[in-house]
């Protein structure tokens, strides 16, 4: 599969928290990510593994309990059912896997699903 940069919409997940699908197929998927400072994921689990690299801003994670400081440049893996929550400290831009897919990331196009 191959995707061009302005192919895909951004979807609100919560506020101040905004994502996009870049690539997908059978096992993973490739998520663009846009969030806010002061925006807050709250603590969560999936069952999900999620591998993630931030391009920029500045991230707080809480990854099972050890919390991370992170900057760009720093990256994350976070094994599946692990509880997990992210305070945004300043605007970031972040690129994310999760395997096996989200279905609940997927596009919502018809006309081209890849």
């Amino acid at each position: 599969m191959f995707t061009k940069k302005n192919q895909r919409e951004y979807k609100v997940l919560i506020e101040g928290v905004r994502m996009r699908p870049l690539s997908y197929e059978q096992k993973t998927i490739l998520c663009e990510f846009i969030l806010e400072k002061g925006a807050k994921l709250p603590l969560h689990q999936h069952p999900y593994e999620q591998t993630g690299y931030l391009l920029s801003g500045r991230l707080r994670f809480d990854i099972g309990g050890e919390w991370y400081d992170t900057n760009p440049g720093d990256s994350w893996c976070i094994p599946e059912n692990v509880l997990h929550q992210v305070e945004v400290l300043e605007e970031a831009q972040l690129i994310e896997i999760f395997s096996p897919i989200r279905p609940d990331y997927l596009p919502m196009d018809p006309v081209n699903p890849h």
